[in-house]
């Protein structure tokens, strides 16, 4: 194991930051970090806003379901799938961006602005900061892209927040290495797996919470699998002629 395999395992996610802006040098660092991540066909199909004003900062944590570490923090970021710039360049090449509007090119993009966010993540941790992703901002997805101005072909996708961590604390246990690697082909796993890990996560929520939350994984998935949520999506992605072919 080498520095950055035991920097990746190391991980966990930052919700308490200092009140302490990051500088212009490690904002640039951060993102020509993300940029540097693959990007299919070299299409970069993304863009990053920086958030700093604190009053949209505040409209963004309440959003988010009224996380402080959205507005307390070094920097926020939140990712943008973009396929209006495709659209603007294609336009002004006299091309017509005949596959813009395609499932395909939105996948794209969604794909390619993970892999820089995480590019972007793995940079601030060597760095000394700590991060949290904030998929929360999508419960209000369509006030998110005005308050942004965020234009159509391009949908507000999540958020991290990076700063300087104001508290320790350890990697939450992820499911053992047997049930995500599969051979060759999909492979049904063993029950007896699934109850090993249940009972992992369920004494790491006693011992974090001193007995106040001690589920078992398998019933927060399934809890989490009764309500769908945030059913406007799918139209303001049509709204924003994304994903109709």
């Amino acid at each position: 194991m080498n520095q950055t395999t035991e920097q990746l395992l190391s991980h966990y996610s930052v919700r308490a930051f200092l009140d302490k802006p990051l500088s212009k040098d490690q904002i640039r660092l951060l993102v020509e970090s993300a940029q540097a991540a693959s990007t299919s066909n070299f299409v970069q199909a993304y863009s990053i806003i920086g958030v700093s004003d604190p009053k949209i900062r505040k409209e963004l944590a309440g959003i988010a379901g009224g996380m402080s570490y959205v507005e307390k923090t070094g920097q926020f970021f939140v990712f943008v799938a973009d396929l209006n710039r495709n659209k603007e360049i294609a336009e002004s090449k006299n091309e017509n961006p005949a596959s813009l509007e395609t499932t395909e090119k939105m996948l794209v993009a969604i794909i390619d602005a993970a892999l820089a966010a995480q590019n972007m993540a793995v940079a601030a941790e060597s760095m000394g900061l700590g991060i949290c992703y904030i998929g929360g901002i999508r419960n209000d997805i369509k006030r998110v892209s005005e308050l942004l101005k965020i234009p159509e072909h391009a949908i507000p996708l999540f958020g991290i927040t990076i700063g300087y961590p104001e508290q320790n604390s350890a990697p939450k246990p992820r499911m053992p290495y047997q049930l995500v690697y599969h051979e060759n082909e999909y492979q049904t796993k063993e029950t007896a797996l699934y109850e090993a890990y249940d009972e992992i996560i369920s004494d790491y929520y006693t011992n974090r919470t001193g007995g106040a939350r001690n589920e078992t994984w398998t019933e927060q998935i399934a809890l989490g699998m009764k309500k769908p949520t945030r059913l406007d999506i799918k139209a303001f992605i049509e709204a924003q002629k994304l994903g109709l072919k």
